[in-house]
């Protein structure tokens, strides 16, 4: 629609235009002696835009002919950018095809074109790395380094990423150390490494810093604590002062979880710990009841196995139906050659729940009862018992002879 007014716009100018010149009769008089030259007002006004015209037109044709040079120039600069663009496109879409070779091609030819260079020496990092070309990987990354160090993060993380994949776990930690400013994939990429590195002390801070930036909930950041802490403390079971000295680090409520008391309790027990590890166990019961922890209650007897009884005997008014309870107080009661007490705890687990521990456990006790026959009929459920439980963990499985 705006082509017609113009159209119309025009028409109107060029009829005024007439009408003007119509009506003009002066003249103009050019004097250069020896010559005289006489004109129409309006033909002097037409030579004159005319002039003015042709004389754009020069000019413009003149400073075309002296840019030309630098037009061609940025002109050619496109083309390669749209080329290298074209070529990083199809590196990144051989990459995500897993198409490794034709993808480390394509990054290396738009690296060397220029068009993100740190961009390309990565991208065909990571296609020489998924090929198994590490010497070539890491001389992408040092080109990377050299053409663009302001991109210092995306070639550190990458690096980092795929040495922790090679299982090069401190070196990764050495890469990501360059970086100044770590923020959250450098955090889970560094948390990543001190697991699979084993440094639990270190996981604990990059829990709580990921945690606060909304990577891990509550839940999960919990689970992440319990097992760096169960970890931690495994690792210290043959050293007692360091075992105590790490038992101490520890934040209370973070003692009372199941997980961590069992671990500690076990740690303790293997130094011969017992009165300090049934503690631990006492106290983390007292928060929140673990049939698991309690299992662990019978496992080391210190001087106080009376009080030990009385106490899981108190437990068992709460807990009427524990079957894990039971054991242990059959346990214990048989360790202070309570004979009957023993047989009735043990038998009321099997009837809660029939265990082969619990099957094992009244089959030693009658053994040292000097019933044979219930002790072998009790040693032949335990012995079904747990094999039927080795078949579930397998799945049933059997291995097919060669």
């Amino acid at each position: 629609m705006r082509w017609v007014f113009w159209i119309l716009g025009l028409f109107a100018l060029a009829v005024a235009l007439a009408l003007a010149l119509r009506y003009n009769t002066g003249y103009a008089l050019l004097v250069w002696p020896p010559y005289r030259v006489e004109l129409s007002l309006n033909l002097l006004v037409l030579l004159l835009i005319a002039g003015f015209a042709v004389g754009y037109l020069l000019l413009r044709f003149i400073f075309g002919a002296i840019g030309l040079p630098a037009k061609v120039r940025e002109f050619r600069a496109r083309r390669r950018r749209e080329s290298a663009r074209t070529t990083m496109l199809e590196a990144l879409r051989a990459f995500f095809e897993e198409r490794y070779g034709r993808a480390e091609k394509a990054a290396a030819s738009a690296m060397e074109s220029g068009e993100s260079p740190a961009l390309g020496a990565v991208l065909a990092a990571r296609a020489a790395h998924e090929l198994r070309h590490y010497e070539q990987r890491d001389g992408y990354l040092a080109r990377a380094e050299k053409l663009a160090p302001a991109d210092a993060a995306m070639r550190i993380i990458a690096e980092a990423d795929m040495l922790l994949d090679q299982r090069r776990f401190q070196d990764a930690l050495l890469a990501l150390k360059a970086l100044p400013e770590k923020h959250t994939a450098a955090l889970r990429l560094e948390l990543k490494a001190q697991q699979q590195a084993k440094n639990w002390e270190q996981t604990l801070p990059l829990i709580g810093q990921l945690e606060r930036r909304g990577v891990f909930d509550a839940t999960q950041a919990g689970q992440l604590r319990r097992y760096a802490h169960a970890e931690n403390l495994k690792r210290k079971a043959l050293d007692r002062q360091a075992l105590e000295e790490c038992w101490q680090k520890i934040p209370t409520d973070q003692k009372r979880d199941f997980k961590v008391a069992a671990a500690a309790a076990q740690c303790f027990m293997t130094l011969g710990g017992c009165a300090q590890a049934n503690q631990i166990i006492e106290q983390a019961l007292e928060t929140e009841w673990d049939s698991e922890l309690v299992g662990l209650y019978a496992e080391c007897v210190g001087t106080e196995a009376i009080r030990q009884i009385e106490r899981a005997e108190k437990w068992l008014k709460t807990n009427p139906r524990d079957a894990v309870l039971l054991l242990t107080l059959g346990k214990l009661c048989a360790l202070q050659e309570l004979w009957g007490k023993a047989q009735s705890y043990l038998e009321a687990s099997i009837s809660v729940e029939p265990t082969y521990s619990a099957h094992l456990a009244l089959a030693q006790l009658n053994d040292r009862l000097g019933n044979a026959d219930a002790a072998r009929r009790h040693y032949r459920e335990s012995l079904e018992l747990a094999v039927a439980q080795l078949k579930q963990m397998t799945g049933g499985r059997r291995r097919t002879p060669l």
